[in-house]
């Protein structure tokens, strides 16, 4: 089932101006992006693309995440990354999707046209240099995952993907820079474990022990409350001008 087409959003008005490919773009280049421009909208639940479908749309996140797996011939599946508000879907130049991306939460997308998008990415430096930047950050971050999933403890992964999520929504506000943070957990517990490598018992344990020590607060399952983003990345192992983002 095809994702419907939702209304035109100003590029001025976008939360996710100034960290999409589109932040370094001048008022001509974002009228150029405009005219391939669409934007669409996913339900929880629902595959945005799957691995080895032709794409013929590459875009960013404007709200809402989306996991992205690989299944292996014998049909198991693994989590291998969260796209987050203003992560770039697509690959210009890739005629197929590497992975499956599908909607962990309702999501947005802003969509642009694959090939007028790529023809543009030639003559604007300043398209092609933000998805440079990003491609870098993106590698940055699956080292870092790395990391994570060898050599941190269980409760430092559970509060390393608390403290990603947090800061990933603190990086779409202006500054930037915020002491505490309250969240919807995009994630189920079951979801947190296998992307974590961790066994839903281990997941549940951790949390609730982050909760009982003041880490953080819960209302119901999934709205999130840090009270401080320091002590939050220090349970992560990181330090509080450190770390890394998804």
């Amino acid at each position: 089932m095809n994702a419907p087409t939702i209304a035109h959003i100003n590029c001025a008005d976008c939360p996710i101006r100034h960290r999409a490919v589109c932040a370094r773009c001048e008022a001509d280049e974002l009228e150029a992006l405009d005219t391939i421009k669409y934007y669409r909208t996913y339900e929880a639940g629902q595959p945005i693309i799957w691995s080895g479908d032709v794409m013929n749309f590459v875009g960013s996140v404007v709200s809402g995440i989306a996991t992205l797996t690989q299944t292996m011939e014998d049909g198991r599946t693994q989590m291998v990354g969260l796209l987050l508000p203003s992560d770039f879907v697509g690959r210009p130049g890739r005629d197929g999707a590497a992975y499956n991306v599908v909607a962990t939460t309702d999501l947005v997308m802003c969509c642009f046209r694959k090939k007028p998008f790529e023809d543009l990415m030639a003559k604007t430096p300043h398209i092609a240099h933000r998805l440079l930047e990003m491609t870098l950050d993106e590698l940055d971050a699956a080292r870092e995952w790395m990391l994570v999933l060898g050599r941190k403890t269980a409760r430092e992964k559970i509060a390393s993907l608390l403290s990603i999520i947090a800061r990933r929504d603190a990086s779409l506000t202006p500054d930037g820079a915020v002491q505490s943070m309250t969240f919807d957990l995009p994630l189920t517990r079951e979801a947190m474990a296998d992307y974590l490598g961790l066994t839903l018992e281990t997941v549940s344990r951790q949390v609730s022990a982050l909760k009982k020590d003041g880490v953080i607060s819960l209302e119901g399952k999934r709205r999130v409350t840090v009270p401080d983003m320091g002590r939050l990345m220090e349970e992560a192992g990181d330090d509080s001008d450190g770390g890394f983002l998804l």
